[in-house]
């Protein structure tokens, strides 16, 4: 009867990691077309920070990044307790749905539009005239290259992180959890925050390389920064999780 408990509770675990895990990187996916400015956010001025070939660099990123470091952090726990092929096995789960979300989503783009739907919505706050469907369209047709880039950026960053996790915590032993943790993400994001960007928005867009460029450095560096911010969350999931499973788990 223990040991059934036991595992119904480990299997819970990671059903609830999955969960958490899927849900944010589903919604990273969908949100991340949108790229906004960080200095307008907090009523700044740009920062206009010298970049090499004479650019200047301000601090833009795209929105799904926001809760992208939480994806990790998720990743990292289920590294901790199930190991490289718990980390393999939701990637791959993941990246399966959200190419079929997508699928969903694009073949919603081309249905045609009920009329009373566009006679709705033909003005926009100003009141001039807008086309709901073109903007719906517009919208999610630009996250096909943000899917095509993020999946393979996902995927490998994933199991690169995986493995680094692991490596580090062969290196150091079960202590320094806050190592193997940020120094996984550091490594994994490094490709991540370039890779999606390269794909989505210069193969597949219109963005120059200075530009992926300039957007990956903030994103990286905002990625990394939260990592390490983060470090005492995992200690307290890490410490709620010990004591759900209690000492023999």
């Amino acid at each position: 009867m223990t040991a059934e408990y036991n595992t119904t509770r480990k299997q819970q675990l990671f059903l609830m990691l999955s969960a958490i895990f899927l849900t944010n990187a589903l919604v990273a996916e969908f949100a991340g077309v949108k790229i906004f400015s960080l200095e307008k956010l907090f009523g700044l001025m740009p920062a206009h920070l010298p970049f090499f070939g004479g650019q200047k660099l301000d601090f833009n990123l795209s929105v799904g990044v926001i809760i992208w470091p939480l994806v990790f952090v998720v990743s990292d726990l289920v590294n901790e307790y199930f190991g490289r092929e718990g980390v393999r096995k939701i990637s791959f789960i993941t990246a399966g749905m959200i190419a079929w979300s997508f699928i969903i989503v694009l073949a919603g783009t081309e249905v045609p539009p009920a009329e009373f739907w566009l006679n709705l919505n033909n003005t926009d706050p100003s009141g001039g005239h807008f086309d709901i469907n073109f903007a719906y369209t517009s919208i999610f047709r630009a996250g096909l290259g943000i899917i095509v880039g993020s999946l393979t950026a996902f995927l490998v960053s994933q199991l690169i992180d995986a493995y680094a996790f692991h490596y580090i915590k062969r290196l150091t032993g079960s202590k320094n959890l806050w190592l193997r943790a940020t120094g996984s993400t550091i490594i994994s994001q490094l490709i991540d925050s370039f890779v999606i960007l390269f794909i989505a928005f210069y193969l597949m867009g219109n963005w120059s390389m200075q530009q992926v460029l300039q957007v990956g450095l903030v994103q990286y560096t905002y990625k990394v920064s939260l990592a390490i911010l983060l470090t005492p969350l995992i200690y307290l999931a890490h410490w709620a999780i010990d004591r759900y499973l209690g000492k023999p788990l």
